[in-house]
């Protein structure tokens, strides 16, 4: 016998996600067309996730032939930041990277999908994954709206929030009839308090213009963002903060994991390329290349250092005799922000990446 979504949500509530929903299995056509729209004027910035292929990222059938129902779920991560640590220079981590939420995200959807396991149906978990508009399916679940943020907002509990699904053979009757009520209004804090104006219209992100997708992306820095980067060395949760929905709510008390809400330049400047895996290897890393977090830590620590300090002139000092380009320019950047002098052999640099950078005014 297929269990009701009643039943489902009461192990997925158990488990620890806050919402959990049904709907149908059906291709979302609409969202696939959208997806295309955007990617055809480039507002994907070059992110593939969902953009890579969205005939199959829009289509359940491709996780699951013969899916027929979707139980989508939220976990919810939101509580306090910890106060930074003195004595160290630190870049900030947006809230969702603090610790690996969707593992927990994906526990509590295995023991729905267990569930349904145990009375005969095929289940499948996505999560975090390029398979499924996550967003889209929440909202066809009726666990929440669409913000003008892009996030999908539960009632109660904000965007702050991961979401997944378990994809199944089994025939689910969500137990909604409409959709959640746009709980936005007219509200618009969204837009105005994104740093870089990312958010063009509502609900829709320019992705070349969002430090939380530039922070994943490789090659050179847009210089034009750098500053807006502030002491944000992964991720960026502007959007969210500003949001009443997520303002409102009493924050739970900072737990475990939450010592990587942020994390100490130096260190991350000092360490070689095995010990930055291990410890920040769940972030989405171009290339998974550690450069690129090292390329963010400079750009950070431009933005909040002391170039007097010894210890900060000593990190710049040796990354603009990095071996690799793209860091020794992002270090002249750094240097310059800083009031560091660049050496001859930096401003004889032959390489067109850091040429540039000291050729900028």
């Amino acid at each position: 016998m297929t269990p009701s979504i009643g039943e489902l949500r009461t192990i997925g509530l158990a488990a620890g996600l806050c919402a959990v929903g049904a709907a149908n299995a059906s291709p979302f056509d609409d969202v696939r067309t959208e997806i295309e729209r955007r990617r055809a004027e480039g507002l994907h910035g070059g992110m593939q996730f969902t953009y890579r292929n969205p005939a199959r990222s829009t289509d359940p059938q491709h996780v699951l032939p013969g899916a027929e129902s979707l139980v989508v779920g939220a976990y919810d991560y939101q509580r306090e930041a910890p106060t930074p640590p003195n004595g160290v220079v630190v870049g900030r981590v947006a809230a969702y990277s603090w610790e690996d939420h969707y593992a927990m995200l994906r526990n509590a959807l295995e023991a729905i999908a267990a569930a349904l396991r145990a009375e005969g149906h095929r289940a499948v978990v996505v999560a975090d994954q390029n398979h499924l508009v996550d967003r889209a399916a929440a909202h066809r679940a009726g666990i929440g709206w669409w913000g003008k943020s892009s996030n999908i907002l539960i009632p109660g509990a904000g965007s702050l929030v991961v979401l997944g699904a378990v994809v199944t053979d089994g025939v689910i009757a969500p137990d909604h009839t409409e959709p959640v009520s746009d709980g936005c209004g007219t509200c618009t804090q969204c837009l105005s308090g994104c740093p870089t104006g990312a958010i063009v219209e509502p609900g829709v992100i320019d992705a070349r213009r969002c430090l939380a997708w530039l922070v994943q992306t490789d090659g050179m820095f847009p210089v034009e963002f750098r500053e807006a980067l502030g002491d944000r060395i992964y991720g960026c949760d502007d959007c969210q903060d500003v949001c009443p929905p997520n303002r409102v709510r009493m924050r739970r008390p900072s737990g475990a994991g939450a010592d990587e809400a942020w994390i100490d330049l130096l260190d991350v400047l000092a360490a070689d390329n095995s010990s930055l895996m291990d410890r920040l290897g769940r972030w989405y890393i171009a290339n998974r290349d550690p450069d690129y977090v090292r390329r963010n830590a400079l750009l950070v620590l431009a933005n909040v250092a002391d170039g007097t300090d010894p210890a900060v002139r000593a990190a710049v000092e040796q990354y603009l005799d990095s071996p690799n380009p793209m860091l020794r320019a992002h270090a002249v950047w750094t240097a310059r922000r800083l009031d560091i002098a660049l050496p001859h052999q930096v401003m004889a640099d032959p390489d067109a990446l850091v040429a540039i950078e000291v050729a900028r005014p």
